[in-house]
């Protein structure tokens, strides 16, 4: 569940950036820019492996922000009502437990995707990246509630 809140926070935060671009925070372009550089240092990509690797990387991005969106529009409507059954409250426990599967199952049918394009250490060296870009970005976050 964690996990599943974590994504679910970062893509938030993403097109949050974007609705705030006036503000002078980023656009999904720019944050994308910035994810998309982090990952590549940190990796060690190439110039080929990049240009392989980031059309696959956000089209899975893509797929699991409508997943999670749709879970986030179920909730956010059973937030709003104040008549919810056990049995809806039910349903979307379990939904949100689906999501997270069918994004895991995005994430293995990727993966065999990238080994495609690159070598198991330099997706090894990817999926590490994403964490400590994911744990910087809410650090960062934090510090702007602040």
């Amino acid at each position: 569940m964690n996990r599943l809140i974590t994504i679910i926070t970062l893509l938030m935060i993403c097109f949050a950036a974007q609705a705030q671009d006036k503000n002078g925070c980023l656009s999904k372009e720019q944050f994308r820019e910035k994810q998309k550089q982090y990952l590549i240092d940190k990796a060690g990509l190439t110039d080929e492996e990049a240009e392989k690797f980031f059309p696959l990387y956000f089209e899975l991005q893509d797929k699991k922000y409508s997943c999670n969106k749709e879970i986030w529009a179920k909730i956010r409507k059973t937030k709003e009502s104040n008549n919810v059954s056990d049995t809806e409250y039910s349903r979307i426990a379990e939904d949100v437990i689906k999501t997270r599967i069918t994004v895991d199952e995005l994430e293995l049918e990727y993966l065999r995707k990238y080994q495609k394009v690159l070598s198991p250490k330099k997706i090894y060296d990817i999926q590490r990246a994403e964490m400590k870009f994911s744990r910087e970005l809410l650090k960062g976050a934090g510090k702007h509630k602040k």
